[in-house]
């Protein structure tokens, strides 16, 4: 009885899903029967056109950009500059510059630097307006030359005065390139000023020195040519009191470490050049020593002595002595050789390549007889971005997150830094939080005073997404403003819980970076990099800075330039009190931004933390940020991160 109740109940359940089944079926039949009629009346020509086209070819996937993710704009604050009003969104910067935002402005002392920007505004938009138009490139000077160089260059007597101090050479220099100088040193002249040695008041002294230097192109307007190679003979001596010879390289108007040679050999177990000294050894004392130097030296010769015999010679250059001073360059470093007797070598300079010295510059108390320069490159290696850049859709930027972003990092760079924009592209912008869109990283960059670097650097800013022009012509007082226009991203675009800033030639170690902000507690408004406490500006020299412009005897607190990490806080104060133009802009970006936080301090305590590892010259261990890298030293630091648990630096050139 029980079995049948059971079999009866299970028919039942199975009739009853049969029935759901069915109904289902009906449902399914009544809804086809209306959605068919109404997709036939629906014009598919709307639909076809609109269908993308097909890609014949791997060239023609190159051209084809990415779908655009649309963009979540979050701001706190109305702004002219916001997302939406921004034209060709995903190239030019939306900070507004006009003059307006410039005028409220001319009573601290600021006045020159504001018309600065308005030039460079004006000219700025002429060139961006003129590229925008699709006219042809006026064809300048630089793209007519020829692609073959001279294998060799020779000035003599009235030639070398022709050229001013500065001997061209076009295509720099490579592997095994010499360069000759025949000169002679001039008698010393009294100097009240002079700047290489402490005077007493009213008391003139003694000097006598030239400079012979390899230079570079200079990248922007307001910045000086690179010093690739300086070599200073110092004939009377400096604050040292003896003669001297001191080399060196400054690099983006930044002097490196220098090498003085003051007539003692270097050590055997130092670092050497191409197996050479870095710095030989001469006489320090009268040339009563020197005679008695070379009557042993004969008479050890006379006897026939087997021990090793040394000669000493005296310091290289005399007043009105004839000399011949070779400059070579090594595997390791320029060699220089006096007379034929090697005196001095010096290792390469970070972020320099053999090519990059295209002038010999000689200055100072020296009369230039003759120049020659012989086994130089063939071909010319100047602007030529197809070299550097490597036009794969593996190096395009990810499209914006539709939230917010934990890290914003804003690169600065010149128009005509392809390289460098390659180099970071393929090395630290590959970390796996920038890859998942946790961190964004863009290049700031101004326009070019050459219209064929501007129309190559709109290529590469539309093919890799991750560049944006701000629309005035590069100025090196005017960086200021690529640091509000990343500010202004930071906040507007990505609205990013942290905002940092950085350049081109800087490396950096993503994580390392985002641990640091992520110690300071949250809520906190924070400054974090290699921070200057009570520095001083200059008042003298080529650098002064008047006290129109800074009228405070002591800088702020601020941070150095090549890396430096704030809260979005102090971003989101900096873009408006610049949208309410009230933000004062000073030249040096650094310091400037040291003011803004010491504002920002004002109303609400800032969290400073300085640390060394955010390096300002070079590369230490364990760093956080390594800066002056070459595009090779770029990659370098990246492939030993990926191999090694603790990142080590690069020595290589």
């Amino acid at each position: 009885m029980m079995k049948r109740k059971l079999e009866t109940l299970v028919w039942l359940t199975r009739k009853r899903s049969i029935q759901f089944l069915i109904g289902v079926f009906f449902l399914y039949l009544v809804l086809v029967t209306l959605e068919i009629p109404f997709v036939f009346k629906t014009d598919f020509a709307s639909v076809t056109t609109t269908r993308p086209p097909r890609l014949r070819s791997e060239e023609d996937s190159l051209r084809k950009e990415s779908p655009a993710r649309p963009f979540k704009t979050v701001s706190n604050a109305d702004s002219p500059s916001q997302l939406a009003h921004r034209p060709n969104s995903s190239v030019i910067s939306a900070l507004v510059l006009n003059d307006a935002a410039f005028d409220s402005h001319v009573n601290d002392g600021s006045s020159e630097l504001y018309k600065q920007v308005k030039h460079a505004r004006e000219v700025g938009r002429s060139l961006w307006e003129h590229l925008e138009s699709g006219k042809p490139l006026t064809r300048t000077v630089a793209e007519n030359r020829p692609g073959s160089c001279p294998g060799s260059v020779s000035l003599s007597g009235s030639d070398v005065v022709d050229v001013s101090g500065v001997v061209p050479l076009p295509c720099g220099l490579t592997l095994g390139s010499h360069i000759t100088v025949v000169g002679k040193p001039l008698a010393a002249k009294p100097d009240f000023e002079p700047k290489i040695t402490v005077v007493t008041e009213n008391e003139p002294v003694m000097v006598s020195q030239f400079v012979v230097e390899l230079q570079g192109l200079k990248t922007v307007d307001g910045e000086e040519p690179p010093r690739v190679f300086h070599f200073n003979p110092r004939l009377k001596g400096d604050w040292s009191g003896k003669p001297v010879i001191e080399l060196n390289t400054c690099y983006r108007m930044q002097w490196g470490s220098a090498l003085r040679c003051d007539g003692w050999k270097s050590k055997a177990d130092d670092d050497t050049v191409d197996r050479m000294v870095k710095c030989e050894k001469w006489i320090r004392d009268d040339e009563d020593h020197l005679e008695g130097s070379k009557a042993t030296w004969w008479l050890n010769r006379l006897i026939g002595r087997t021990k090793k015999v040394t000669v000493d010679w005296p310091f290289p250059f005399s007043e009105g002595k004839l000399f011949v001073l070779t400059v070579s360059a090594g595997l390791e470093g320029y060699r220089v050789s006096v007379d034929g007797r090697h005196v001095t070598s010096f290792p390469y300079g970070t972020g320099f390549t053999l090519e990059d010295a295209t002038g010999l510059s000689l200055t100072g108390d020296i009369d230039v007889h003759s120049v020659f320069a012989a086994s130089l490159p063939s071909s010319h290696p100047s602007f030529a971005p197809q070299r550097h850049l490597e036009f794969s859709t593996r190096w395009r930027t990810q499209p914006l997150p539709e939230s917010g972003v934990e890290l914003f990092i804003g690169v600065l760079s010149a128009g005509n830094h392809f390289a460098e924009r390659m180099a970071v592209r393929k090395s630290w912008m590959q970390h796996r939080l920038v890859k998942s869109g946790a961190v964004v990283a863009r290049f700031f960059v101004a326009l070019h005073a050459r219209q064929e670097i501007n129309a190559e650097l709109k290529k590469e800013a539309e093919f890799f997404g991750d560049i944006v022009i701000v629309p005035y012509l590069d100025n090196y007082d005017l960086v200021v403003l690529k640091t509000v226009a990343i500010c202004e991203y930071g906040v507007h675009t990505v609205s990013a819980k942290y905002v940092m800033k950085g350049d081109d030639d800087t490396f950096v170690r993503v994580d390392a970076v985002i641990d640091e902000a992520r110690k300071v507690p949250d809520g906190s408004s924070f400054y974090i990099g290699n921070i200057n406490y009570y520095h001083k500006p200059l008042r003298y020299g080529k650098w002064a800075v008047t006290y129109a412009e800074w009228p405070e005897e002591d800088y702020p607190p601020y941070a150095n330039g090549p890396g430096y990490i704030l809260s979005s806080d102090i971003a989101r104060y900096i873009v408006s009190e610049f949208d309410m133009r009230k933000l004062r802009l000073f030249k040096m970006e650094d310091v400037s931004m040291g003011m803004w936080v010491e504002q920002f301090n004002s109303s609400k305590p800032v969290h400073y933390s300085h640390s060394l590892k955010f390096c300002q010259f070079g590369c230490i261990e364990d760093y956080y940020t390594a800066h002056y890298q070459s595009p090779r030293q770029m990659m370098c630091l990246w492939d030993k991160l990926q191999r090694n648990s603790r990142p080590q630096c690069c020595n290589m050139r």
